[in-house]
């Protein structure tokens, strides 16, 4: 197939181009390599792929109208994985623009494009953000999510309900994929991991939200990049009507998925796992609850499993080891 992967400079966007190509897939990778962490991180992922001769790099904001109008017109992809967008949860208190430019006029492109191009199959990242303030534990895609708690859920929800949209109107098949944070190696440096690791190697304190009593379903990437993959393949069919009591199925060619472990851990765990990879004792800076933060995430991937036949299982010790060991060698520590 040929596959269009937005945000291929991107921690699951690269991960994702590099697994397409070894299984044979023809990948063009797009991503704007803005700044909003160290873009020789972004730099040294697609070092990575652009050796490959069936994989093609252009620098290119999602934002940019004609500039997508014309990636689609020259190329005739078999499916869109649709990864880039501006991530993160407390920057969009800071720069809420940027969430409007990337994640709801850049994803309009990225659909209108689908839509004329006539792609068989658009997956699309969502995130575990957009459960807000449901407190009925495990998350289950068929919740309720109309009380996000930050301008990034708020936009991926408006994702899930774009893309409804065009299912139902183009028959464009679409699947949005809730990802539980998702932690490995080359990974984001504003995520915990890296912020954990980089405190505790220095000796310096690590701040500590809700003084560690949040809980999140980390998930290792390549747990991710296999769910990823599976769903690719089998695009969505239209449903039953009698399913639209549940935002995640439709009569329409549409469906969303969790993917996380299905494992919520403490954090104050989640820090013991690193001072065990690390050999460091973690200094704790406590700090009450940040705006935007939900205390817990867990969730239910009965439907993924069922629909594709995988549930992610990477033990959060094995993940972090992994992660701990390619972060030495990289940074050189």
């Amino acid at each position: 197939m040929k596959i269009l992967v937005t945000g291929a400079a991107g921690f699951i966007g690269a991960a994702l181009s590099e697994r397409l190509l070894g299984r044979g897939d023809e990948v063009v990778g797009i991503d704007n390599l803005n700044h909003y962490y160290e873009v020789s991180l972004k730099e040294a992922r697609l070092g990575r792929l652009t050796p490959h001769p069936r994989f093609g790099f252009l620098k290119l904001d999602l934002a940019d109208r004609p500039g997508m109008a014309g990636l689609f017109r020259e190329h005739r992809f078999d499916a869109v994985a649709h990864l880039g967008a501006q991530a993160g949860v407390r920057y969009s208190l800071e720069n809420p623009a940027a969430y409007v430019d990337s994640n709801l006029v850049g994803f309009g492109n990225v659909l209108e494009g689908c839509r004329h191009a006539k792609v068989r199959h658009l997956v699309y990242a969502s995130s575990s953000s957009v459960y807000g303030l449901n407190a009925k534990m495990p998350f289950s895609e068929d919740d309720n999510v109309d009380h996000p708690v930050s301008l990034y859920a708020a936009t991926k929800k408006a994702n899930e309900l774009m893309a409804h949209t065009y299912a139902h109107l183009y028959a464009l098949p679409c699947t949005g994929l809730r990802f539980f944070t998702v932690y490995g190696p080359w990974g984001r440096p504003d995520m915990s991991p890296f912020l954990f690791i980089r405190a505790m190697l220095a000796r310096q304190p690590i701040r500590v939200f809700n003084r560690g009593e949040m809980m999140r379903d980390f998930t290792y990437i390549d747990d991710v990049i296999e769910g990823v993959v599976r769903v690719i393949d089998r695009p969505p069919q239209p449903g039953d009507a009698s399913r639209l009591d549940s935002p995640a199925t439709s009569s329409a060619p549409f469906r969303v998925f969790n993917i996380g472990n299905s494992q919520p851990v403490k954090l104050r765990d989640y820090i013991a796992t690193f001072e065990r990879a690390l050999g460091i004792a973690a200094i704790l800076d406590l700090q009450p609850m940040q705006p935007g933060d939900v205390v817990a995430t867990a969730a239910d991937t009965s439907a993924l499993e069922s629909a594709v036949g995988f549930r992610p299982s990477t033990p959060l010790e094995v993940g972090v080891r992994r992660l701990v060991d390619w972060y030495r060698a990289f940074y050189r520590v």
